[in-house]
């Protein structure tokens, strides 16, 4: 079940003295909100001759066209499929989320730390039934 789930993102508890502080350390929610509308508009001109227009619904041809990968990325992504045994679909949705990562950093093209931290969102998964 949860293979058909994108990110898995593990939360660990938060202590008083974080939630008494005044904070001013995080991104502010503008700043996040300008970063996602860029990724949403680098989506639409992606996808203006599809029917879909985010990254999450690109079809298999989409995903072999729009998350090439360069061969540090490649090997990152062969090691883990073959480490933690993901299966093909979650092969895919590694490809699509570091396409998004790479989306929100203005990227055009996937970097090996998108590919790392696309990963690192399959992983809780693997954690549950290890």
């Amino acid at each position: 079940m949860l293979d058909r789930i994108d990110l898995h993102v593990e939360v660990p508890p938060v202590t008083f003295r974080e939630l008494a502080s005044d904070g001013g350390g995080g991104e502010s929610s503008a700043a996040i909100r300008a970063r996602v509308v860029a990724a949403r508009e680098i989506q639409a001109a992606r996808f203006r001759k599809s029917a879909n227009t985010t990254n999450s619904a690109m079809g298999p041809r989409q995903v072999k066209t729009h998350c090439k990968l360069d061969s540090e990325s490649m090997g990152y992504l062969e090691h883990a499929m073959q480490e933690m045994n993901f299966s093909a679909r979650a092969h895919d949705r590694i490809l699509k989320v570091a396409r998004t990562l790479a989306d929100l950093a203005g990227a055009v093209n996937i970097r090996p730390a998108d590919v790392l931290e696309a990963i690192q969102y399959r992983s809780l998964d693997r954690k549950l039934f290890s």
